[in-house]
């Protein structure tokens, strides 16, 4: 039987803290290692306990979630909390490193979900959403200029930049298979190539080089 997955909470409502665990401890699978009232509460406890997952709140006290995010990034997948009003810290969020993010009215079961895909390695639980929420900070962003292409963009063959532009536009490997028609493995050898090349820690980080090296322009 495989080792439950190790979630910690991070958020500055005892409340809802109290509500995850709840939720958390009666799934299968799963299991609270500890709680944090704050971001940098939240470092130490990761340091300390050493969860798979840390449940992150963007806005907390002493240190908020993103700047915990970029400490603890290292040492566990971020799964930050957010609502649609925080475009821009979502996308701060994915620079920071985190895998993805959940709403806050993401019902009971569609929390666990996030968790245990993030757990096994995955990003962006709603890829199109995520899209939408980066588009929308770039398009605002326009009158910056673009950053320059990351190392490892040049070496990249004509179908591993053509998978990465089906990453960013938030397709799952499922769909990238059937679009190519090819096979699921192909699909995630194509993908594990971008995550070496662009040395990008998940898919979360290949959307926001995607974006920010202006391989992918909002609305297209």
């Amino acid at each position: 039987m495989a080792d439950p997955i190790r979630v910690l909470i991070a958020d500055d409502e005892a409340l809802i803290r109290a509500g995850f665990r709840v939720l958390l401890e009666a799934s299968p699978g799963l299991t609270v290692v500890g709680e944090a009232a704050d971001g940098a509460t939240a470092v130490r406890q990761t340091r300390a306990l050493h969860p798979d997952v840390v449940l992150m709140d963007i806005r907390m006290p002493v240190m908020d979630g993103l700047e915990a995010t970029r400490y603890v990034v290292d040492d566990a997948r971020v799964l930050i909390v957010t609502t649609f009003g925080e475009d821009a810290h979502v996308f701060a969020a994915l620079r920071a490193g985190a895998s993805g993010f959940v709403l806050k009215d993401t019902p009971p079961e569609g929390l666990v979900a996030a968790i245990r895909v993030v757990a096994e390695g995955e990003a962006l639980l709603t890829p199109r959403v995520t899209t939408r929420l980066v588009a929308e900070f770039v398009r605002r962003s326009a009158s910056r200029p673009v950053t320059s292409a990351p190392a490892g963009l040049d070496e990249l063959t004509e179908r591993e930049r053509e998978v990465l532009v089906q990453v960013a536009a938030g397709k799952s490997n499922a769909e990238i298979a059937e679009h190519f028609v090819v096979s699921l493995n192909t699909v995630k050898t194509h993908v594990s190539r971008l995550l070496f090349k662009l040395a990008a820690r998940d898919r979360a980080q290949l959307v926001v080089l995607a974006y920010e090296s202006g391989l992918v322009v909002p609305g297209s």
